[in-house]
């Protein structure tokens, strides 16, 4: 079996978009997938579009409507309700069927220099308004020394990862998921790049 993907959103007041990253990972052709959605006590509606989806969905679906100090601190409690032996903080789009499937290839290739498998993968994003493309971002490979980093929403990794470095800082209000990866990547841990675009973004 493939290992368990847990794909982890985090939302408040977002119920249009919600529909449109649910229907993305409807798409999906992985077979091991769990959805955890983490809601900040929206007011909008977004709580009933998630439990429209909680029981009439392709994957297995776990979510929660409680306080949290922000999208960092949603995006802890969501890691923590997680099973998946691999990890995506998932709030935009995909844009094919196979961004999963292609994402856990990626990441189980053999790193030629040190003869194992990367810590993760990443890929390439779009920004988007509607079905406008506002910019292409293409990340290519660096090292995060240099002032490179990854494009955070197409980031998988390892869960052990997480266990390994600990979750997001909430001390940092909107740049935690930045000194998370420079948490990780400062060591040499590399990540692989499948360099096509997996997501778009709100």
């Amino acid at each position: 079996m493939n290992p368990k993907v847990s794909l982890i959103l985090t939302t408040y007041n977002c119920k249009e978009n919600l529909r449109g990253t649910m229907e993305s990972i409807a798409m999906q052709d992985y077979d091991n997938i769990e959805v955890i959605i983490k809601d900040g006590l929206s007011k909008d509606g977004t709580v009933d579009v998630i439990s429209e989806y909680e029981n009439n969905f392709k994957y297995h679906v776990i979510w929660a409507s409680t306080k949290d100090t922000g999208i960092y601190d949603a995006m802890n409690q969501g890691f923590k309700c997680s099973k998946g032996d691999i990890i995506d903080f998932c709030n935009d789009k995909y844009i094919r069927a196979d961004a999963v499937t292609r994402m856990v290839e990626t990441m189980n290739r053999v790193n030629p220099q040190t003869g194992k498998q990367f810590i993760g993968a990443h890929a390439d994003l779009v920004y988007a308004q509607g079905d406008k493309i506002i910019r292409n971002w293409h990340m290519g490979q660096g090292e995060i020394r240099n002032g490179w980093m990854p494009g955070h929403p197409t980031l998988f990794l390892r869960r052990e990862v997480y266990e390994k470095y600990g979750l997001y800082d909430t001390s940092y209000r909107i740049s935690a998921d930045y000194e998370f990866m420079i948490r990780v990547l400062k060591d040499g841990n590399k990540l692989a790049y499948f360099p096509e675009t997996i997501i778009s973004m709100y």
